[in-house]
């Protein structure tokens, strides 16, 4: 039981990584939803809209947002994130 909290915790660190300044800075206006991802992992939060999805990465003090229309960027921007 305990090595399972401890692999649940890392993995939960691990996808918390993700959200950084440097993977930020990788995303452009264009990019698909997948190469997103790929940068990324999975949204923790979307929410689709009549014509347009936003999509949140991280938790209120730490996170990136990206405005999709047509699945492709439209918009991003960080909140929390700081250069080193």
């Amino acid at each position: 039981m305990k090595k399972l909290l401890i692999i649940a915790a890392t993995l939960s660190l691990a996808a918390c990584s993700k959200v950084s300044l440097e993977s930020y800075e990788k995303i452009k206006v264009g990019m698909d939803k997948a190469e997103v991802e790929t940068i990324l992992g999975s949204a923790d939060n979307c929410v689709e809209k009549t014509l347009h999805t936003n999509c949140v990465w991280g938790d209120e003090a730490k996170n990136i947002e990206i405005t999709l229309v047509s699945d492709k960027v439209t918009l991003y921007s960080k909140h929390g994130l700081a250069n080193k």
